[in-house]
């Protein structure tokens, strides 16, 4: 039976990707997720959630950093049998060292370069994301890539050799290649899987009274901070993939107008009911300071996000609003959604800063 090979099930983006290409093709075809033992529980939960199309969805222990993706004797007739790929799984962490981002990043994409090169795909479907960029100044488009650019950290680094090692086989292997900005809770509901990144600055704001404090580094009222709701990048990809216009393309799934750190904070403080909310420019060094010796375990701390806050990139979503004309599928302004992330969190407690991608 033909079959969708799909890597990063039950992970943030996967798991609702799952259900879009399942409502797309007809009953006769299967989704096949490469899944890590130790996320088995969860991702039968997962699939089981999904009950109408539950008996769809494959699922295969495995491991990407194995050259033979841990699938041993299953590994040729999966690869006969697949005829779309996605490869989402990463890990996806700031203050990650190199190794394991190496392994997981870089090598685990060459694997899966491998085994998709050996299967007769229509489409290699290839989930990178903005940070390719690293700390380049000024505009970066979606034909933009090998810029001599520098790096914050080794997510960025590898994330970008990753890249590098699709975009070199694209001769050989019909791509398309989608780069989200951070993806934070659906613009709906505000659901996520788990509170990093930007949600720093919703904890901030919740810990305080009617009146909230958030520091943040000089040029944070300058910088964009691009961050996009789940449900448009899935959309987006969903409907980007099906299309033969794709093939070749590189998508930026970020905001086209996003707001500065310091708006995109005051936005917050809006949408968690706060009087008034003062973002004071500090030095970076002072700030982080405050931050390590007062609150250690804050999540701006761990999470090496300092950077974000005066990220000196903005990104060009030419390619991606052209092929989204007329779908109905855009991304919704931040002040629209921001409201919904903060009422999740409120009600959510319980989800930490873990989780798969």
């Amino acid at each position: 039976m033909a079959t969708v090979f799909l890597t990063g099930f039950p992970g943030f983006l996967g798991s609702a990707l799952v259900e879009r290409l399942l409502d797309r093709h007809d009953d006769d075809m299967t989704v096949t997720c490469l899944i890590q033992s130790k996320y088995r529980k969860q991702a039968e939960e997962r699939a089981a959630d999904i009950e109408a199309d539950a008996d769809r969805i494959d699922l295969l222990e495995g491991d990407i950093t194995d050259a033979g993706l841990g699938l041993g004797d299953a590994y040729d007739d999966l690869q006969d049998e697949t005829v779309e790929a996605y490869h989402l799984a990463a890990i996806y962490d700031l203050t990650m060292n190199r190794e394991p981002g190496k392994q997981v990043n870089i090598e685990g994409t060459r694997h899966v370069l491998e085994f998709v090169a050996g299967a007769d795909v229509d489409r290699f479907h290839y989930v990178s994301t903005v940070v390719v960029s690293g700390l380049y100044e000024g505009r970066f488009t979606e034909e933009m890539l090998l810029e001599g650019q520098r790096f914050g950290n080794h997510y960025e680094s590898t994330k970008h050799a990753a890249e590098v090692l699709v975009q070199e086989r694209t001769d050989e292997i019909p791509t398309t290649i989608y780069r989200p900005a951070a993806a934070v809770g659906d613009s709906e509901t505000g659901e996520t899987q788990k509170y990093d990144g930007s949600y720093a600055f919703i904890e901030a704001l919740l810990e305080q009274g009617e009146y909230a404090v958030v520091p943040a580094p000089r040029g944070a009222g300058d910088a964009e901070f691009n961050v996009v709701p789940r449900d448009y990048v899935v959309d987006a990809i969903g409907y980007l993939s099906d299309i033969d216009e794709s093939e070749g393309k590189v998508y930026h799934l970020a905001d086209p107008d996003p707001p500065s750190t310091v708006e995109l904070i005051k936005t917050l403080g809006e949408a968690a009911g706060k009087t008034k909310t003062f973002v004071p420019p500090y030095p970076k060094g002072v700030v982080r300071g405050l931050l390590e010796s007062l609150a250690p375990d804050h999540e701006l701390v761990e999470s090496g996000g300092f950077e974000f806050q005066t990220w000196s990139a903005s990104f060009d979503c030419s390619n991606t609003i052209e092929d989204l004309e007329g779908s109905g599928i855009a991304c919704p302004r931040f002040e629209e959604y921001a409201g919904d992330l903060v009422a999740f969190y409120r009600n959510h407690p319980e989800i930490d800063d873990a989780g798969m991608r």
